[in-house]
Order: structure tokens, then C-alpha cells, then sequence
């Protein structure tokens, strides 16, 4: 049996290898770091967010997403604008650019998933959608998840050095 778990875990692990190379690249490629794109990821589902409130969506600290925020409007993709109803806050939003590639950055995830799955019969999808949220669970359990469980849309967790 042991045979068959280690098995399972190289493939888990050479998987995990593939997807995360494939995605630093396609990242890199519009000038994100995984962090970053993170970020995208949040504001896409949100809309304008105050910077407290993606500190809080990111499980990071206030000053790893000034940073974030900070290398964003930089690159142009996010700006600061005020917050309609608090003077003493700002919404991170969106610049045109950010919207195109934030609708890129979605559109690439629903094309990977299609690349992935599409094939593979229904009953089979079910088995392994099963098995990964057996997977997830057990990691949760022993305090392995470093991520939110939920909306992350499959990118990584926000560290310190991807700012």
C-alpha cells in the first residue's frame, strides 16, 4: 500500500510542478508575479476593494499589500481612487489595462480547465474533483492550507517575496 500512496504523491507532485511552471510563465508573460496576479484575482470578484479589506481577502498583512498595491499601480495596472463614502479610505481599482488582463487571467483559467478535463468522462471528474477535496480537507485538518478556502480561483497564496 505504501507503494501506491508514494506513487500517487509523485504524480500529485510532478502535477503540481507542471501547473504552477506553466502558470509562473503565462504569468510572467503579462508581467505578474503569482502575488500579484492574486490580487487581480480579488479585485475581479470584488470590484473596488479598499486595501484593509484585501489585506483581510489575502490572509496578508496591510504592509505586503501596499506593496502588492504599490507594484500594481506601477505597472499599470490597479490606481488608488477615493472611496465614495469614507474620506479617510481609498478603493483599489482596476485600470483599462487591468481589466483586460484581469478578463485575460480568467479567460486563460476556463481555457486550462477545458484543456484539462473536457475529455474526461463525467463519472471520472467527479471521482477526482472528489479526491482533491478529500485532499484539501486532510491538509486543512492538520493546518497545512495556507490560502483562504474560499475564491481563490486557483492561484497561489500571497507571499512577501512575490511583491
Amino acid at each position: 500500500m505504501a507503494d501506491r500512496h508514494n506513487a500517487a504523491l509523485n504524480l500529485l507532485l510532478e502535477l503540481v510542478v507542471v501547473v504552477n511552471d506553466d502558470m509562473t510563465r503565462s504569468l510572467a508573460r503579462d508581467g505578474l508575479t503569482g502575488s500579484r496576479a492574486h490580487v487581480m484575482w480579488v479585485l475581479a470578484q470584488r470590484g473596488p476593494t479598499t486595501q484593509r479589506d484585501l489585506a483581510e481577502a489575502l490572509a496578508v498583512s496591510p504592509r505586503t499589500v501596499t506593496g502588492l498595491v504599490d507594484g500594481l499601480a506601477a505597472t499599470g495596472f490597479v490606481t488608488r481612487e477615493p472611496h465614495p463614502t469614507d474620506r479617510r479610505a481609498t478603493l483599489v481599482t482596476f485600470t483599462a489595462h487591468g481589466t483586460e488582463t484581469a478578463d485575460t487571467l480568467v479567460r486563460g483559467q476556463h481555457e486550462f480547465a477545458d484543456l484539462l478535463f473536457a475529455g474526461m468522462p463525467d463519472d471520472r471528474l467527479d471521482c477526482l474533483v472528489a479526491g482533491f477535496g478529500e485532499l484539501l480537507d486532510r491538509l486543512r485538518a492538520h493546518d497545512v492550507d495556507p490560502v483562504p478556502a474560499a475564491g481563490t480561483g486557483g492561484i497561489p497564496a500571497t507571499t512577501e517575496e512575490d511583491r
